[in-house]
């Protein structure tokens, strides 16, 4: 599973990458995280299984939801206590939820 965090300069979610990565590991869950610039979108829906925006760029959801919805890539915003706490754990579970999703 391709797992792409999108937020304003693809910085500020990388200690969170780090722990969902560890999260990953720790439960073999075979999967590709990275942050990026939310401006990369379209060419995150390219190859993402999954995109998750940072809180600092929720406002943006409503304008990308037609493409994801379009590409058929599942799109939400990452859970604001999770991001917060850097919760790698619970942002994977997020992810893997929102996989599941008949789109």
């Amino acid at each position: 599973m391709r797992i792409i965090l999108l937020c304003a300069q693809g910085m500020s979610t990388s200690l969170l990458v780090e722990r969902m990565k560890e999260a990953a590991a720790k439960r073999g869950v075979n999967a590709e995280i990275k942050a990026e610039m939310v401006d990369s979108f379209d060419k995150q829906l390219q190859t993402a299984d999954v995109i998750l925006l940072g809180p600092q760029v929720r406002y943006k959801k409503n304008g990308l939801q037609p493409k994801a919805d379009e590409a058929k890539i599942p799109l939400d915003v990452i859970d604001m206590a999770a991001y917060g706490s850097i919760d790698g754990d619970k942002v994977l579970n997020q992810a893997i939820e929102l996989s599941k999703q008949n789109i």
